[in-house]
This record gives structure tokens, sequence and C-alpha cells, in this order.
């Protein structure tokens, strides 16, 4: 029974994922719901419209229109009297001889409208009973006087039919030679099955997203369980296609933005964020209803989910297995009736899955690798009149599938420019046109290429459906390439690189075209849902003409534009208003900066586009955009909200009125060759200053007066010869006059003298070395939580750093955040009462954006990160009120709106435990571990040592042990500091308590060594890596053994370079390491015999030293076996 009704029922759309069988309804005459893109309808005004579309060329390609009409339109319509989808059997003929319908016919027409389902029965045969039988449904459902009735007999038809979907039964004959359909999971029965997943009767009619209905609590500006919520999103992925997810009640749009989709309500100016995804969004897709989206992303943990868009919850997720930076897809794709899924891997030689998604998101259907000759392949579509057939395409290959019973097969036809002697171009899209067995694929010269069933010649026109296809003609449709390629209702978009969108019949003639919409070239069409649209101008309507004779109007489904320059746009087709909905940057982001009074955010990209926002109220203030060339790099507010200084990545730097951006200089300034890397104004605004790509520095001065610029140049200054990291302004303890400070990755801190300055004179007051091995990324000034005043610096080691803001003595080493990258930039979080207020500090990873609680103490649980931006996060501002973070994307040209929970910080942190307990669990195996038994052991015979080892006098046990002694603890738990490294554990442990007592601190006890111990070793202990990168830099090639260096050239290195050491020690220190010395040398009081230890030395130490026997032999680290182990 389920086949034959495969292929006599008629081809109604469903409006859900399992909507009611036609033939499954209550009694006979039920209404049903309405077809959703109103093809079925048979009234005569329908009929009017569609007799009467005659369209005469009016534009590029129109000759070739006509010839596709004597071939295309010829050749399909062989049988005379077929019918189509749309009941336009013979309306299609007539549009393609150029017949016009007289009004009595029209009038005719309207008079037997209650005729039609008989009439509709007289003119068809053969195979035309199969729409026959579908059209009782769409009679009785254009005779059901109320919507809601209507719905609730879908509902209880679907409750009936088991939620299956009459898609899958509206299937064509299966072609020779294989299974009759449906045959697999996809085969409907009539009898009641048990529900799905899916409940389609519990669908809600309203609210829906995002609407003013909807309470606030239950999609967005509500706090999480995070301490960072993402609650808006500035910016777009352009290179995702945008969808129209608008229906009846609410006008929704969804694009991505880096990692989150948006459901943007354009109406109410309202998002929700669906987030979910760890890898930028690749691909989306969306059901015929609107209801179901899938977004899919690529590379390491990525998945692909289907999201309800009624409720923004995710409903299914399919996670990628590979683990591997290829995995995630490409492209997907969903079947009108949201049953199947079809999705394209990222991996190299990709792969095709078909997913029964409502019912197992673990194991696909069936699946086919393609060749990694056929490119990749980035657009999937399913045949919408028989889900079994679909067909994907890269820029130089379409491949045709057919799938059923957990088997596939595909077709990849060759088509070169030498096969019709026309060059083809690069494909961008293709689409299956409708009552036909031909797919069409536009391409970026303005091309279609018709595909057909590859069979023998024959009279004998068929319709049905095959994967082997062959390319059957080229046609030249217009002169510009051709971006996008859709259909709607009876019509065939396309979009192309002159920003027009294009309508043709199925004869591939122009009926009308938008040529004015100024959204740039478009890169996405989607038109609304409408189930009761049918396609009639209606009394008061204002459409377009069309291009016939008559000028009939156009009447269409509202459709949003998408181009490829981050502008999406609306078209009202009744009245011909396009609204501009977004207009955003289409090249990377890295300028953010927040007023200091107001709330607004400005935001420039490298497209020359700087806008400023109000961030509460979701509203650009103002925006301008920079002639060509003008890239923005950087940007800041001055303190008094009154000037906005750019700086662009061609060198120069222009101060603009932040109200209007226009420009306060007549001239930018232009003393920078290469891009300006940051810019801050002084505390008073007095001071602007600047840093670029050329490692300089450059002041310029506020001057006061009428007509005057308001800043003039003051110096330059070239202090650093590596890439500068960060510039502030302070304020100098003694006196309220700024202080201007540049760090760099020289590991040089400059302070520069801008009182002793003058015009091309930057005077520099000090420079000081203070890293050692380490490279600083960021600095700031530490909040007025103590009574010394620090400077708070982070660097690669995943340290941070407190140094004095006047002597820059390095005070105290704190464990920074380990969230897989070291911290790139920090921002203190400004709060109502700096004195008495609890402070937090934000910052941002190569990927992630987090806070952490102050004072800084080294504690894992006080901090917490979030993935910001996959592709990397390249700034990050805060809100002059501190409630909100700002955080650029670079490339996915996208601006995240955090709202900061710090009660979520807070109790994460008292989670974590309290005073030593979350120091313990830093180390290996905890309080109850071996090393915390051997660092009592060593803790104790510290004291021991500290006495006299050979002392007879009586042991005094203490809690504490001298600080003499702790580099030798240090080294006994595994931890090797350098000399420097061993004078700031002293210092810091010296001078702990100084400012508060005046006294130095001369013994520590054992919770304050292990905060000492884990603030300071190596945040992921010894790496052999950067052992073997020192051989690799120093050494010479030695064969297969790797780098080698010469004993006599290590030896003197040891004694000339770094911390250089004495022969004496070098000499001791050797042997002790090769076993001919007594272990502890001179530490231990044990004597040196120094007249044996150069024959030892080169009796034992090969002339060529590498890295493998340096490790292994000299220093017992057993550098292979680590390696191994960390590979493995």
């Amino acid at each position: 029974m389920a086949d034959e009704e495969g292929q006599k029922s008629g081809s109604p759309k469903p409006e859900s994922p399992q909507p009611a069988d036609p033939e499954t309804t209550d009694a006979p005459g039920t209404p049903t719901r309405a077809d959703a893109a109103g093809r079925k309808s048979k009234s005569p005004e329908a009929q009017e419209v569609q007799e009467s579309k005659s369209p005469e060329p009016a534009e590029e390609g129109q000759g070739d229109a006509e010839n596709v009409n004597e071939n295309a339109g010829g050749e399909e319509q062989t049988d005379g009297d077929k019918p189509t989808d749309d009941g336009t059997d013979e309306t299609q003929e007539q549009e393609g001889e150029q017949q016009e319908v007289p009004a009595e016919t029209e009038e005719a027409q309207q008079e037997e409208q209650g005729e039609e389902q008989a009439g509709e029965d007289g003119q068809q045969a053969g195979d035309d009973e199969q729409q026959a039988e579908a059209e009782p449904a769409e009679a009785g459902e254009r005779a059901s006087p109320e919507g809601e009735q209507q719905q609730t007999e879908v509902d209880k038809a679907q409750e009936e039919s088991g939620g299956k979907s009459p898609t899958q039964e509206q299937q064509q004959p299966p072609a020779a030679g294989t299974d009759a359909r449906p045959s697999s999971q996809a085969s409907l029965k009539s009898q009641p099955t048990e529900r799905g997943p899916l409940e389609v009767a519990q669908i809600p009619d309203a609210p829906q997203i995002p609407s003013p209905d909807r309470p606030e609590s239950e999609m967005e500006g509500t706090m999480s369980n995070a301490a960072l919520n993402i609650i808006w999103s500035f910016g777009l992925n352009r290179n995702v296609r945008v969808l129209n997810l608008t229906d009846n009640t609410r006008k929704v749009i969804m694009y991505t933005c880096a990692h989150v989709g948006i459901l943007y309500d354009f109406n109410s100016n309202r998002q929700h964020i669906l987030q979910g995804h760890s890898n930028p969004i690749t691909c989306t897709c969306v059901s015929e209803d609107k209801r179901w989206l899938v977004t899919g992303d690529r590379g390491k943990d990525s998945m692909v989910i289907v999201w309800d868009t009624y409720t923004g919850v995710p409903i299914q997720t399919i996670f990628d297995t590979s683990n591997s930076d290829e995995g995630g897809v490409v492209a997907v794709g969903m079947t009108p009736d949201a049953k199947y899924l079809a999705t394209i891997s990222a991996a190299k030689s990709q792969v095709l899955s078909i997913w029964d998604w409502t019912v197992d998101g673990d194991t696909p259907l069936c699946s086919a690798e393609l060749k990694s000759t056929y490119g990749v392949q980035n657009f999937i579509l399913f045949n919408p009149q028989d889900i079994h057939y679909l067909v994907t395409n890269s820029d130089s290959q379409v491949v045709f599938y057919n799938w059923s019973n957990g088997h596939m097969e595909y077709f990849a036809p060759p088509l070169t420019d030498q096969d019709f002697n026309k060059q083809v171009g690069r494909y961008s899209q293709s689409i299956f046109q409708a009552n036909s067995s031909r797919a069409l694929t536009a391409t970026s010269i303005g091309n279609l290429v018709v595909w057909d069933n590859n069979k023998p010649v024959t009279k004998v026109i068929s319709s049905e459906p095959s994967a082997n296809k062959k390319a059957l003609k080229i046609i030249r449709l217009q002169e510009r390439g051709i971006n996008v390629i859709t259909t709607t209702d009876k019509y065939i978009v396309v979009g192309d690189v002159a920003g027009h969108v294009k309508f043709f019949d199925q004869s591939l003639k122009l009926v009308h075209w938008y040529q004015d919409l100024n959204l740039g070239p478009v890169s996405a069409i989607s038109f609304a849902f409408n189930p009761d649209f049918l396609g009639i101008a209606r009394e008061g309507t204002n459409y377009p003409p069309d291009a016939t004779i008559q000028a009939r109007q156009f009447v269409i489904r509202d459709f949003v534009v998408g181009s490829s320059i981050a502008v999406f746009g609306n078209v009202t087709a009744d009245g011909t208003a396009v609204k501009v909905i977004h207009r955003e940057h289409d090249g990377p982001i890295h300028s953010l900066a927040a007023h200091p009074t107001q709330p607004a955010v400005v935001i420039g990209s490298y497209s020359g586009l700087l806008k400023v926002w109000n961030y509460e109220k979701k509203q650009v203030m103002v925006s301008r955009t920079f002639e060509r060339g003008n890239l923005i790099r950087c940007c800041s507010y001055s303190p008094n909200g009154a000037y906005l200084a750019v700086g662009f990545m061609n060198g120069s730097v222009r101060v603009l009125d932040s109200i209007t951006l226009l420009d306060e200089l007549q001239e930018p300034f232009r003393y920078s060759r290469d891009a300006i890397t940051h810019i801050e104004f002084s505390h008073d605004s007095k001071y602007l200053a600047t840093a670029d790509a050329e490692y300089t520095v450059s002041v310029f001065v506020r001057q006061h007066g009428v007509h005057v610029a308001p800043y003039v140049y003051l110096g330059r200054n070239r202090a650093h010869y590596k890439p500068i990291k960060e510039i502030m302004f302070g304020i100098q303890l003694d006196a309220d006059f700024p202080r201007l400070l540049s760090l760099g990755t020289d590991r040089v801190l400059v302070e520069y003298d801008l009182e002793r300055s003058s015009k091309d004179d930057l005077q520099i007051a000090s420079s000081d070395r203070i890293e050692q091995s380490a490279v600083p990324q960021c600095m700031t000034w530490y909040p007025p939580i103590t009574k010394e005043h620090f400077i708070v610096t982070a660097n690669d080691q995943f340290k941070f750093k407190l140094y004095n803001a006047t002597t820059k003595m390095c005070r105290k080493t704190l464990l920074g955040p380990t969230y897989g990258s070291p911290v790139q930039k920090m921002c203190v979080i400004p709060t109502k009462d700096p004195a008495r207020d609890k402070r937090y500090v934000a910052y941002i990873t190569e990927y992630k954006v987090g806070m952490n609680i102050l004072p800084l103490d080294g504690n894992p649980h006080n901090a917490m990160a979030l993935i910001g931006h996959p592709s990397g996060v390249a700034n990050m501002v805060c809100s002059n009120d501190g409630r909100y973070l700002f955080t650029a994307g670079g490339t996915d040209a996208t601006v995240h709106m955090w709202e900061i929970n710090i009660n979520a910080l807070e109790g994460q942190s008292s989670l974590g435990g309290a005073d030593l307990i979350p120091f313990y669990g830093l180390l290996e195996g905890g309080r109850e571990g071996e090393l915390f038994k051997e660092l009592e052991d060593y803790f104790y015979y510290a004291q021991i040592r500290s006495q006299g080892v050979n002392a007879m006098d009586s042991r005094e046990v203490s809690v504490k042990i001298p600080l003499s002694e702790v580099p030798f603890v240090m080294r006994a738990m595994g931890f090797y500091p350098s000399e420097q490294e061993i004078e700031d554990m002293l210092n810091e442990v010296k001078f702990s308590r100084y400012v508060e007592t005046g006294s130095y601190v001369e013994a520590i006890d054992l919770g304050e060594f292990i905060k000492l111990y884990i603030n300071h070793r190596p945040a992921f202990g010894l790496s052999p890596e950067r052992l073997v990168k020192a051989f690799e830099t120093l050494g010479l090639p030695a064969g297969k053994a790797g780098p080698a260096i010469n004993r006599g050239d290590l030896l003197e290195m040891l004694q000339t370079k770094g911390e250089h050491m004495t022969e004496y020690e070098l000499a001791e220190y050797l042997m002790t390491l090769l076993g001919y010395h007594a272990e502890g040398g001179s530490s231990e009081l044990q004597e040196f015999d120094t007249n044996i230890a150069g024959d030892v030395i080169s009796d034992h130490l090969p002339v060529d030293i590498t890295a493998e026997m340096f490790a292994n032999e000299v220093l017992g680290f057993g550098m292979n076996q680590d390696s191994s182990q960390g590979k493995a």
C-alpha cells in the first residue's frame, strides 16, 4: 500500500518534519495544511496570473532565453498535456508560445471555481491520476474557514500516521534496475505507528523567537551560570549565507557570527544567540517551514546541530569523531519536510552522508566517499520532488546522487570547455528543475549548465528521476557571473555579482528583475514562508509589473538578500521596498574603544568602516567610511570623551570629533611608515601616544586656542628593537602629571620623560629588561588594592608578574590562567568605588576571553575562560561601568558583547576551596601524594642543614626554614631556577611585609613555600623540546643524531654566556653530574678535588655533544622516554 501511495499521491509540501499524509486524514474532505509554497492552488485568479505571464525579453541574454524556450521548454513538454506540480500544465505551454488569455476566459474561470476538482480530472490521463488524487484535499483546504481547526485536524492526522512525511510518499516510480521506494527507514505506512522523537502536535504557534510577547527571562538578557555570557553580536560572517525565517508571525533572519548563530528579529531589533559550536560555523540550512535550523562547523571537536527556531533549543547534535583539524562539514542540506539531513565532510577525501536525524544522530543511513579530484564540494541540495536524489557541486565538478535502503550511488558527469566549444566557468550553485528530470548549474561567467538523464537518444521524453546525468547544453543566461540560483514557487531565481536578482519561469524566460537593490554582489537569496501564499494580487496591493505586454503585477514572497560585502537587505515585494537590515564590516576587526562616560563602543575594521554603537539600545549612533586604502587598526577615546583618535595600517593618525566622526585636523599625522598598532591618551588628554610596527613610539601634545589643531607633533623614539606589545599612560605618584611606558617583545620596559621632552626630542627616563627568558605579552596598572603601586605583566610562560611602579623590581610572580595559550591582553574592570569594591581583571588569550579575581595569588579556581573567537581574539575593551566586555575577532569580522556575572566567578572560587586547598590540587597526587610527603622531608632536612649537618647540639624543629635554603628545596623538587629567578623568589618573600611592617622576612613556612613553588615552577614542567631547540640553534649538523655542539664550545659558552659560571663551579657541577663526585658537592660540605676534574671531563664527555646525550648522560632526564610519552 505504501508503494502505491508513493506513486500516486500528490505533492503537497509539508509544514513540519512529520506532517500528516493527505490520504490518512480522519474522513474524506477533512481540511489539511495548505501547501507551503501555494503550488497546488487552482483558484481562477491563480490560473489567470499563471496564464498571463508571457514575459518578453527585456535584458541581456534574452535571445538565448528564446532559444532555451525552444530547446528546454519544448523538449520537456513533448507529451502535450503532461501536468506539472503546480497545476499549470497548459499555462506552461502558453507561456512558451507567448500566448495571452482573453478576459472572457478569465471570467469563465472565475465562474468555474467550484468545479475545479472535476475539471482537473478531465484534463489528465495516465500518470495524471497522481495529481488528481491530491486535488480534493487541496480544495477542501481552501473551503476551510478556520485555520485553527485546520491545524488541529493536521495534528490528528500526524498522530495517526506516526508522524511520517508525505513527501516520502510522493516519489516518482523507481528507475529500472533500482529498488522501489520507499524501502528504507523512510518507508511510509498508513497504519498508526509510535510517535517519533519530534512531536509535531506540541508545536507552539506563538510566541516565536524573538517576540515581544515572550518573557525576557526565557531567551536573552538573563544571567547565565558562567561569569561571562554573550548577549549581543555585532557584525556577521559574510561567507555563510543568510537564511530568512520570516513567516506570518515574525520577521527573523538567521546568520552567523564566528562560532555562534544569530536569530535576529529585524522588526523589533532583538537577537537570540545560538551557542554550541567551538569552531567558526561554516554552513547552515533550514527546513521549508523555517522551524528546523541546521548549523555545522569544521575543525577539532566539530559538530552539526539541529535547532528549533521557535524555542532556540538544540534538538539533535551529530558529533565528529575524527578529532582532527580536518573534521567537520562544509555543507549541509535538509529535505523540504526536514526528515533527512545531508552533510559533506571537510576532509581532503570528502564524505557525503544522509542522516535520519529525528531517530539517530550517531550513525548515518548511508554514505559515499568522493574523489579528491572533484574539488571541494561546498553546495548541496535535495530534489524537492524526490528526496532520494540530490546534487552537490564544487567550483569544478557537479555530482548527482541516488540513495535508498542504506545504499548510495553517485555520478560525476564530466564537462569541459571543449565539449560544447564554450567556456563553462566556475560552478556556483545547482537546482533541480520542476516537473523535469533536468538540473541547472550556474557558473561564474553567467552561464547555466543544463543536465539531463544520460540515456539513449529517443523521441520519448521522460521525467523519471535519475542520478546518471550528462551535460545537455550550456545556456548563456547573462553577461555577469551568477553567485546564487534557487527556486521559489514556479520561478527560478538568480543573483549575480552586479547585485541584481532576476526571476525566470521554468522555460527560462525573464519574468522580472530587481536591479536597484544597491546591496552589493549577491551571495544569498532566501524567501519568507507563508503557507497561505497563492501568488494572487489582491486589491490595494502595489506589486511591480512583470515583463509581459499587459505588465501584470508580479506577485512573489518577500525575500532577504545577502551580499559578499556584508550587507543584508529585506525586499518587500508589495511596494518594492528595500530595507537594509545590516551594513557591517567586510574586513578584519582589530579596533575597539569604549566611551569613558556614555554607553557607546566604537568598532573599526580593515574595510575602512568606523561605527559607533549605543550598546544598551543596540543602535548605530554614527558611522563613517574612510576612503580606499585606510584600513583601521586601532582607536581610543580621550578621557573626557571629546576626541576619538584613530590609527591606520598605512601609518596615519586621525583625530576625530567623537560625536560626528569628522576630522579635527586639516591633515592626518603621517610620521610613521608602517601600521599604527597602539594608540592611547593621557589621563588629562594632554598627550596622545602611538606605537607602530617600526617599534617606534610617537607622542603628540595638546594645544589650546581658537582655529588651531587640537594636537601637534612632539617627538618619536625607537626605544625597542622588537615589536611593541603595549603602551600605557599613568600618573606620577607625587604629582598629577602623566607618565608614559612601553613594553616590547625584546623584554624591555621603557619609561619616557615627557617633562623634559621637546619638539622632535622624546626623552627616555628609564629602560629596564624585566624578563630573562619569558617574553612579555601585555601590561596594565595594578589597581590600588595594596599599599604598594604595581605594574602587572603577563608573559608567554603563563605567569603574571608584579613590578614596583617606581623601581621596576619584580615583586611577585604568580601562576596565570592556563587555557591553551598565554594571556594576550588585560583590562582591570572599572568599579564605582575603586578603593573599597572588590576588583577583577578581564583578559584574552589567543582564542578565549576570561576573568580573574584580584588580588592575584595563583589560585586556578579564581580564573575562568570561554571560547571568545575560534579564529583568534584580536582585541578587548571594557565598558565604563564595568558591566560588559567587548571582544573583537579579527578575521571573523565580529564583535561579541559579554555580560559580566561576578557572582558566578565568586561561586566558582568558593567551590575550589580556601587557603591551601587549591594549591594542594596542583601538586602531583595532592595532599596525600608522594610529592607532598617528599616536600615535608625536604623541608625538615633543610632545617637540619641550616643548623649544620655535623652539629652535635640538640636540634630545634620549626615550622619555617631560612630563605637561604629555598633554592635547594626547589631543586630537590625538580624545579631548577636560574640565578635571576632565585633572586626574584627571595626578594618576593623578603619584601612581602616590608610596606606594612618596615622589616624583612627571613624565613618561610611550608604553606608559603608551596605557593611559592606552584607559582614559580614552569606551568607545564620541563620541556625536552626547549633543550632540542637550543642545540639546533647553537650546534652543527651531525648526521642522524641531530645537531651537536663541540665540547670546548659548550664549556666556553657555559662560562661566558648568560648567567656564566666560574671554572671551579663548572668543574664541580660536571663532576657531580657525571657521577665522579659525591652528591650534593660543596653544598653538602663535601670536598672537591680540582686536580682530577679536567681529566675526568675530557675522558667521559665526548668531543661532540648532542641533545640526546646531554639529556640522558649528563642531566639524567631520559629525554627519549619523556618525549615519546609526550607524543603518545
